[in-house]
Order: C-alpha cells, then structure tokens, then sequence
C-alpha cells in the first residue's frame, strides 16, 4: 500500500473539527422543546456531561455515549485507534465500564481506497480488545472527507457514577495527561515538529482513560470529564458552571507537553483554540496572551481532569500512582457568592 496522509484530505483534525460551543448551545436550545421527560434517564442533554446515563433499576445504569471526528494523523490504523480510545474515554469519564461499540465511518470511495479504510477499523478493533469488548456493528456512508468514531454503550453502578456538575469547594484539582496535543499535530502538519516530539502526540492520544473506572469508586472523588476538543479551561468553565464553583488554576503547575511553548511561538495553533477563546475567555480572568494558545487547545484523546475533596487526596494519588500516574494538584474550586458572580476561573 503506498503511503496515505490522511489528514491531507480533511480541513479540521480530531476533536479541533468540533462545532464551536457557542454554535452547539444555539443549535441545541433551538425552541424546538425539550425532549420527553423521563424519570429513568439520568444523564440527557440538559447538561453538558459526557455521556448519557440510564436507570436500569436495580442499582445499575447505562452508559450511552458517540464521538467520531475527521483524521488527526496520517496513519489509519493510528487513526481507528485515536478515535476509538476518545470515543471510550466518555465511558471511563462518569466512573463506567465500556461493554460494546458500534462503529461510525464516513469514508470518501473516490479518494481513498477500501484497503485503507480496513486498517482504520482494525485500529479500532485493537482498541476494542484491549478493553475486553466487541466491535459489534456499525454505519458507513460515502462522504466527501474521512470521518470515524464509535457509539460506546458502557454499565455503571449507580453509587459510583461520577458526573462534570458535582464539584464542591474546596476540591483539588488533577489532569492525567499534560495538555499540548493540538498543537504538536498542528506543528506537524506544518512540517515543524522536532525528532524528539515525534509520536509524542500518538502515544498520548492512544492512552486509555480506564483509570477512570477506578477513580470512580473513591468517595473523595466529586466530579470528573475528560478534556477534548474545548481544551483545559472551557472543560473546567463546564465544571465550574454547572457545579455552581468557581475555580484557580497555577499555570505552572498545569501538566504540560514539554517545550510546547516554543512551537505556540512559531504560529502552530489549531483554528479551534480561537473559537475556544471566543467561547469560553469572558468566563475567566489571568490568562495571558503566551497561556491563552496552552489552556485553550483543543484535546484529542484527552486526560481526566478530577475534582477531589481534600481529605481523599491520599487515597487518589495511591490509585493513580498502582496505575503509572505520578499526579500533582494544579488548582482548587472555591465557593460562589452567586450565579452571576462573575468569572468561574482565575489563572494565576
């Protein structure tokens, strides 16, 4: 097979491609009426959570979730394995277990060949079994620009289920991979990146986020998301907003791709952090114009990010140091005096 670069054939990349949050929250409260209540659902779309959660009745939920985006790397087994770990980290975000995928392809027949289309569904495969769950099924259609994705329906205990809106004050807050991913794909693309951050960024985004299953059976854990395509600080204005906190974060202690600064010097930023910065930058106060291209990237395949009350610190760092993590605070949430208090989060 010759060589493919598939992001040669899509304008946006990975969860860069996203609609921006301002355009989301039009399209979704667009007058047509909420949908029909239902007292089992207990995750919808009435907030911004990562996935969609099901009573079952017996202590049990679902846990329903889809993510497909256009190619982030010229690899398409890389890609059905980048894809496929961020599709499942929604799963791992609300403290479940993934059971079964079924996958999502758009796929350009003119352009790219089936032989290449079969390589990015095997990568998915791969990631499939590695968590101990099927590939069962899928959807494809002829489309003018790659896309895949899967729709993850996972299980979880009740009790266990840890949600982006339930944060308290006076929590630590963690990331479990450092930020910078959009721009290093983005420094690629323009034929910039330096031989020691290649695969840096794939090795990153085809990291599990299974930790998440077992951070959600620690009671010190409060509220939990993964950081994706609206970077660090639009997925903590999530938290913060629906939580009712607010929110400092330490730049300097952010987990960050080391040396990532110097490629924000030479113009590599993706087009989704501006619509990030327009979405979110009236929420926040501190953030510097050399910070702002950093805490805005857009993630793909992106760490937890993990509110946790003081007193379960110890217990949290233990689990995520048996799971190969070496973790540090980078901020706290803080009270609001009210709804309209103005910013959620100070960078300092």
């Amino acid at each position: 097979m010759d060589e493919i670069k598939l992001t040669e054939f899509s304008p946006g990349a990975g969860c860069g491609c996203k609609i921006s949050p301002k355009d989301l929250e039009t399209i979704l409260h667009s007058g047509l009426g909420p949908s029909a209540p239902d007292g089992r659902l207990l995750v919808g779309n009435s907030s911004n959570d990562d996935a969609a959660v099901f009573d079952m009745g017996n202590g049990e939920a679902v846990v329903s979730t889809t993510d497909f985006f256009t190619p982030i790397v010229n690899d398409p087994f890389q890609f059905g394995q980048i894809a496929s770990v961020n599709a499942i980290s929604d799963i791992y975000a609300m403290g479940g277990q993934p059971l079964m995928a079924i996958g999502i392809l758009g796929w350009p027949l003119k352009k790219l060949s089936n032989e290449v289309a079969q390589q990015v569904v095997a990568g998915a495969r791969d990631i499939c079994s590695s968590v101990g769950m099927a590939l069962a099924g899928g959807h494809s259609i002829d489309i003018g620009e790659p896309i895949f994705g899967l729709a993850v329906t996972g299980r979880v205990t009740i009790s266990q289920l840890k949600r982006n809106n339930s944060a308290q004050p006076g929590a630590k807050l963690f990331l479990t991979k450092p930020i910078g991913v959009g721009i290093l794909t983005t420094a690629e693309k323009k034929k910039l990146l330096r031989p020691e951050h290649a695969g840096l960024a794939v090795s990153s985004m085809v990291k599990l986020n299974r930790v998440g299953e077992r951070f959600a059976q620690l009671d010190g854990v409060q509220a939990m998301t993964d950081v994706t395509g609206f970077g660090l600080l639009g997925h903590l204005s999530e938290m913060c907003q629906g939580s009712g906190i607010n929110a400092v974060v330490r730049a300097a202690e952010v987990p960050m791709i080391h040396g990532i600064h110097d490629y924000v010097a030479q113009g590599s930023v993706p087009g989704g952090t501006n619509r990030n910065w327009q979405s979110y930058g009236h929420k926040m106060t501190g953030v510097s114009d050399d910070l702002r291209p950093i805490l805005c990237d857009p993630q793909t395949s992106g760490g937890l990010l993990v509110a946790v009350a003081d007193e379960g610190v110890d217990a949290f760092l233990a689990v995520a140091a048996e799971e190969g993590l070496t973790l540090q605070s980078f901020g706290e949430t803080l009270p609001r005096e009210s709804a309209e208090s103005g910013p959620y989060i100070q960078v300092k």
